[in-house]
């Protein structure tokens, strides 16, 4: 088998053919007319935002496999990574934050009724984690792929069914309906993380994803607030209002709620 062949003397691939970097740098379509200057960077901010969220879906499944596994090492490895994207998609906000809302408005006309609220993606992260919640599926989906991809989403186990079943595996009871019996295991992890160290190492990674995706929200309704005060969102929500509503949702509630009992 003949070895790779390194410089420019292979001559078979380039950075810019395995990128696809033409093409990469041809979607970047703008509707204001004429150019709004700040529209470009409108529209890479958001599509950084759904490739990085492709590879957190990646990187979930992953970790949701290797916790069924009972690979905890691997796992907290990957979601290590997960922390990593998300706090540079928290550093994303003050990119855009140099917009300025006069910036804005010269092409935010252009974008209704689109929303970021749309984003499938996102969802799918939400649901994968733990956060699933049916009603939204109504709003999103444009083609059959999309909510396929969403109603899969919605039955698939989510990573806190497969850090259940590490509980379980270890001898720690996770029972559907008991509550109390759930805490009560959680609480015996919480209160020896050396005899639990695996999964005790591993809850508080999970909570890291959980913390790091909530600075993420408030960040981002800060910078909306920012550029648009209390005006109604381009997909006809009530813009701010509505995004603080969604500060408290939690992908494990369990894990923030155990640390009442200790």
């Amino acid at each position: 088998m003949r070895g790779a062949s390194f410089g420019r003397e292979g001559g078979e691939l380039s950075y810019a053919g395995y990128l696809r970097v033409p093409e990469l740098l041809s979607i970047q379509t703008l509707l204001s007319d004429p150019p709004a200057h700040d529209e470009l960077l409108f529209v890479v901010l958001h599509q950084a935002y759904e490739l990085w969220f492709k590879q957190i879906l990646f990187e979930l499944e992953s970790i949701r496999e290797l916790l069924y596994r009972g690979d905890t090492h691997r796992a907290r490895h990957l979601l290590g990574r997960v922390h990593s994207i998300e706090k540079v998609m928290t550093q994303h906000i003050f990119v855009i934050e140099t917009m300025t809302p006069q910036d804005f408005l010269e092409f935010r006309h252009n974008l209704a009724p689109a929303s970021g609220f749309q984003s499938v993606q996102f969802r799918e992260i939400e649901f994968l984690s733990g956060l699933k919640e049916p009603g939204l599926l109504r709003h999103l989906g444009e083609t059959d792929e999309e909510r396929g991809r969403l109603d899969r989403r919605l039955v698939e186990p989510t990573l806190w069914d497969a850090f259940c079943h590490l509980l379980e595996a270890s001898g720690l009871p996770m029972p559907a309906e008991d509550e109390p019996a759930r805490r009560e295991s959680l609480l015996a992890v919480m209160r020896d993380p050396e005899g639990y160290a695996e999964l005790f190492y591993t809850a508080e990674s999970l909570l890291d994803h959980d913390e790091l995706f909530s600075v993420w929200r408030l960040r981002h309704v800060l910078m909306v607030e920012r550029q648009i005060g209390a005006k109604t969102g381009t997909g006809g929500s009530s813009g701010v209002s509505y995004l603080r509503t969604t500060l408290e949702k939690k992908f494990y509630p369990e894990l923030w709620d155990v640390r009442s009992y200790l």
